[in-house]
């Protein structure tokens, strides 16, 4: 199966740059280029890409708002991942707040590049668990509390499920979580699928910082 890929970026040598990388490996595909987030929502309309790699900072709209826009306009939506100069940056925090998948740095190596875009693709572990617990530990405290608290006691996940929370946090893939807990894959995976139902996440990006933000994860 073939990736298709979505470049948004205000600077043209970045999505140059971005689709020589992309474009060497032979499951990725580059079907479309924007310089603003205000074009994304129709061409994601018309491309039909599995995921849109956006830089978090533009002049018209910024990857926050056309994250928002995309998720809520677009059905079956792609996946986002953000692309960003500084990885502790309140910008990025707030495109995964909004529903982004996940974020790279434009400093990244091409295999980290590739990884990233597979990794947000299959949706089966969260990217840069480390850097996302940063993240949480620098803003979610301010954008949590006390309706996160609630939100999390609201959602009755059971014992196992705060289990699988806790790994998924931790940047574990399914297969990982499997094996930590010494059940199926397919077990997981239905834990996971509750997890966000019950949370009200888009993915597993939304319900890690969910755990971070009520406190039920600690980010440090």
């Amino acid at each position: 199966m073939v990736i298709k890929v979505l470049l948004v970026d205000d600077e043209p040598l970045v999505r140059a740059g971005l689709r020589v990388v992309l474009e060497a490996q032979p499951d990725i595909e580059v079907v479309g280029e924007a310089a603003d987030g205000a074009a994304v929502v129709p061409l994601v309309r018309s491309l039909r890409p599995d995921v849109v790699a956006m830089d978090v900072r533009m002049p018209l709209m910024d990857g926050i708002e056309a994250t928002s826009a995309v998720l809520r306009t677009v059905a079956a939506p792609p996946k986002i991942l953000v692309v960003t100069t500084f990885e502790n940056d309140e910008y990025v925090y707030g495109a995964l707040r909004a529903g982004a998948d996940g974020f790279l740095l434009k400093r990244a190596r091409p295999a980290e590049i590739v990884h990233a875009v597979r990794l947000v693709a299959e949706g089966d572990s969260l990217l840069f668990p480390a850097a996302v617990r940063e993240l949480a530990a620098a803003y979610g405290r301010e954008r949590g509390g006390a309706r996160a608290r609630e939100a999390l006691a609201r959602a009755g996940l059971t014992e196992r499920e705060e289990d699988v929370l806790r790994l998924m946090a931790r940047g574990l893939s399914n297969a990982e979580m499997a094996a930590r807990l010494v059940v199926g894959t397919e077990t997981v995976k239905s834990h996971v699928s509750a997890i966000l139902a019950k949370l009200g996440a888009r993915d597993r990006t939304q319900a890690v910082i969910a755990a971070y933000e009520s406190g039920f994860v600690a980010p440090a």
